[in-house]
């Protein structure tokens, strides 16, 4: 049987169900920028089937935690670590374990939504019981599968963000104002959305927003790591 580490390997041919434990631990992390600290000395474990909110004022930092945890942006003080069961997974092999829906990622807005979908298929397998019509049919977007993410309104964009992120067959999911720009039945479905494909995923929501948080069980507030 492969080890945890043979088996990210293969993550593109196997769901995230079938690999070990996965757990995020953060030690003493801090990340500056200049002489200014945006968080500092935060020890805290994420685990794998959990669901965490990061709050705190706009422009407090809650965005550079979050990508500091994807590994996008490197800590300035203490460490991170990734872990499978008992195997630990190198920094520059993370992004495997995880999707992310922000409103600073980009679309590629000459393609369709379907050619969109299709194309992130290449890099990150989708959830296998659901085809990519029917994830369009899901978010509402059936009758604008080959219209050009460009013609989008931005409450259509942010459709296919949480798409793409809810699902791709990994154990982490990262989300940053999820409901950035969606009404009343955006945040419905973005509830429906998680409760149906995410309750074994390890899930961080950086948000100030009740309603895209009040299914985390866990918080924390970034104005505590000042």
């Amino acid at each position: 049987m492969n080890n945890p580490l043979q088996q990210a390997a293969t993550l593109s041919k196997r769901s995230f169900n079938e690999l070990g434990y996965l757990r995020i631990s953060l030690f003493d992390a801090g990340k500056r920028f200049n002489r200014e600290w945006i968080f500092r000395h935060i020890t805290h474990t994420f685990e794998m089937g959990r669901y965490y909110a990061i709050t705190g004022p706009n422009g407090s930092g809650k965005s550079t935690l979050l990508q500091s945890i994807a590994g996008n942006i490197q800590l300035s003080e203490g460490g991170i670590e990734y872990r499978i069961s008992n195997a630990t997974i190198a920094p520059e092999n993370f992004y495997r374990y995880l999707s992310i829906a922000a409103p600073y990622i980009e679309l590629i807005e000459e393609m369709s939504a379907k050619e969109f979908l299709h194309f992130h298929r290449q890099f990150k397998p989708l959830v296998s019981q659901l085809s990519i019509d029917e994830i369009l049919s899901m978010i509402g977007l059936e009758k604008s599968a080959d219209k050009q993410i460009r013609y989008f309104s931005s409450g259509m964009k942010q459709r296919i963000k949480l798409a793409q992120a809810i699902f791709s067959d990994v154990p982490v999911l990262l989300l940053d104002e999820p409901c950035t720009n969606l009404d009343t039945a955006g945040y419905q479905l973005y509830h429906q959305l998680i409760e149906g494909y995410c309750k074994n995923k390890l899930i961080i929501v950086s948000s100030n927003d009740e309603h895209e948080i009040d299914f985390c069980t866990e918080r924390l507030n970034i104005i505590d790591y000042k």
